[in-house]
């Protein structure tokens, strides 16, 4: 009777597992393969050999690059240094990359770890740059002043709460206040790992300002990318493991209205929002199984999607861009500019195209 119960039990184990195996493997997308896409005059920027893991891009042309995140069971390819924020001018013929020297009293740059960005523009022109960090694989949100004509970054503060222990991406709505994904529930690694393994959907968006920080929508298998409609009154988040784009409703109070759900067969990542048209521009993981499993030999490859008229009953989603991770590895982001579409990874290179 006793090894009747063992077996029972060893063989629901064996069934739980492998039913449990089987779903990790349908969120990574682990048996996708890449129908290339490509587009004209394509060019890998130079200088950027650890990712350019998020971008902003602001009216004139100047945009901001995250670069050398050093992320938990995430490739790098230069773990011992810290990361840094690039910009880019548009307007060149043939723009090239410039490291932001960051000035403060209290700033560590050897602790800096980049993640998502996002710029708020004040009434007196003043541009802030909110940046989530990892130091020593903790979350912090970095503010900045950015200094145009010293092509510098002033650090003004350091934001840390309970509610936001494992940012991933922010939307700012003003200097100090923003939105943020938290991508899991648990801050402990271990447990982060059986989280993401059991595909729990504890993740979170949070609304943060100095005078009230609140959990305004849950209930996401690794909130990720978050953007907020040129108007103001749409947010979007991308939810990476579950293949969807959520678009809720803003309101003067801060919470959000779910309003409805966009779904792919690849793994979404940061949403860019084009100020012109409303369009998003989301760069994606097609097989998420090399992003976190990497092999040299088999790398991960890249997409981006745009998505038109996401508010109508039928939104266009186009396969903009796709390849097999030869040229690009790990695509994250894209971010458009007078015709032309900037795509970013989280550990790999950029890429710099005519659309």
């Amino acid at each position: 009777m006793a090894k009747l119960i063992g077996l029972t039990i060893v063989g629901l184990l064996l069934a739980f597992y492998k039913n449990h195996q089987s779903s990790y493997q349908k969120r990574l997308t682990a048996f996708h393969e890449v129908t290339p896409v490509d587009l004209p005059n394509c060019n890998l920027v130079k200088g950027i050999e650890t990712g350019a893991e998020d971008i902003e891009i602001l009216p004139n042309g100047l945009a901001f690059l995250s670069t050398g995140l050093k992320y938990p069971g995430i490739k790098s390819f230069d773990p011992n240094e810290p990361g840094k924020i690039l910009l880019m001018n548009l307007n060149e013929k043939d723009p090239t990359v410039l490291e932001l020297e960051i000035r403060g009293n209290n700033w560590n740059k050897s602790s800096f770890n980049p993640h998502g960005v996002s710029t708020f523009t004040d009434e007196d022109k003043t541009v802030y740059l909110l940046v989530v960090s990892h130091p020593n694989y903790k979350s912090t949100v970095e503010v900045f002043k950015f200094q145009e004509q010293e092509r510098s970054l002033l650090h003004l503060k350091t934001i840390t709460h309970e509610l936001l222990p494992n940012v991933n991406d922010i939307a700012a709505v003003g200097p100090e206040s923003f939105y943020a994904t938290n991508d899991h529930y648990f801050a402990d690694p271990y447990l982060r790992s059986w989280e993401m393994y059991l595909g729990l959907s504890w993740s979170n968006v949070v609304y943060y300002s100095a005078d009230k920080v609140q959990v305004v929508t849950d209930g996401f298998d690794f909130a990720n990318g978050i953007g907020i409609s040129p108007d103001g009154k749409h947010v979007y988040i991308a939810e990476l493991l579950a293949h969807k784009i959520h678009v809720y409703e803003k309101h003067d109070n801060w919470t959000l209205t779910p309003l409805k759900v966009l779904d792919f067969d690849t793994l979404v990542d940061n949403i860019s929002v084009d100020p012109v048209t409303g369009d998003l521009w989301v760069g994606c993981h097609p097989n998420g199984i090399r992003i976190f499993y990497y092999d040299s030999k088999n790398p991960p490859g890249s997409e981006v999607l745009r998505i038109q008229n996401i508010l109508s009953e039928e939104p266009k989603v186009t396969v903009v861009y796709a390849e097999n991770g030869t040229v690009l590895q790990g695509s994250t982001v894209a971010s458009v500019y007078k015709g032309k579409l900037l795509i970013g990874t989280v550990f790999h290179r950029a890429l710099y195209c005519d659309l």
